[in-house]
């Protein structure tokens, strides 16, 4: 039988006397792009902290590829083969597009190349002398992406790439992660836009109050849209 890429099981997570997750499970298989849906403070984006250990405390268990990593570091975790976009994006403003996507350390073997990167992204390859500061929001975001498909990782957990952002540049990360499942990469997408994360996914985890209160597999979305109306407000 198939073994999950990731596997989380009772997962609870705190920042500091703050008890955001409690017991969280779920399962990823390679090549799978799930997402975790809900509405502010659900605690999807802890639940994605919590799996790379940035939180202040968290118990349960995080398999990757069958190793449990409760207790490792994040460098090590990281080192497993994750790839990490936060919301916030982190790019180095002193540093220009080309510099700030070299910047990472390779975590694995297939890494993509700059070329390819820029094949992907044609806006960051115009951009690429110019500084962080002087990118847009979206050329921060495919930036904030890009960065991690060059470290050879193979679970990409990205964070609210779509937020705050035109439509025309949300089309385009569409298609982006599109190109990025065909290549066989496994994707957890945390995303407050349904309606940009319902085609891409094979399963939605629906989280509320720091647990997962549903699961939606693709071809059930029609059958239970009003359940995630009525948790997701859309």
């Amino acid at each position: 039988m198939k073994q999950p890429l990731l596997k989380v099981s009772g997962l609870d997570a705190w920042y500091g006397e703050s008890h955001i997750l409690h017991g969280v499970n779920f399962e990823l298989y390679e090549g799978e792009l799930i997402t975790l849906l809900g509405r502010n403070g659900a605690g999807r984006s802890t639940t994605i902290k919590s799996i790379l250990g940035l939180v202040g405390k968290r118990t349960g268990s995080v398999q990757i590829g069958g190793v449990e990593t409760i207790h490792m570091p994040t460098n090590r975790i990281a080192r497993l083969g994750l790839g990490y976009c936060p919301e916030e994006r982190g790019i180095f403003s002193s540093l220009s597009c080309e510099e700030n996507l070299m910047l990472p350390p390779k975590v694995g073997e297939g890494g993509m190349s700059i070329e390819e990167i820029y094949e992907m992204f044609p806006n960051l390859k115009e951009r690429r002398n110019s500084q962080g500061t002087r990118l847009s929001g979206g050329e921060q975001q495919m930036l904030a992406m890009a960065r991690i498909l060059r470290t050879g990782a193979k679970v990409l957990l990205l964070d609210e790439i779509t937020e705050g952002l035109a439509p025309v540049i949300v089309q385009t990360l569409g298609r982006v992660i599109r190109a990025l499942k065909a290549k066989g990469l496994t994707i957890i997408l945390v995303e407050q836009n349904f309606r940009f994360a319902a085609p891409l996914a094979d399963r939605h985890y629906v989280m509320e109050h720091g647990q997962i209160v549903a699961t939606v597999a693709k071809n059930e979305l029609e059958s239970k849209a009003d359940m995630l109306r009525e948790y997701l407000g859309v």
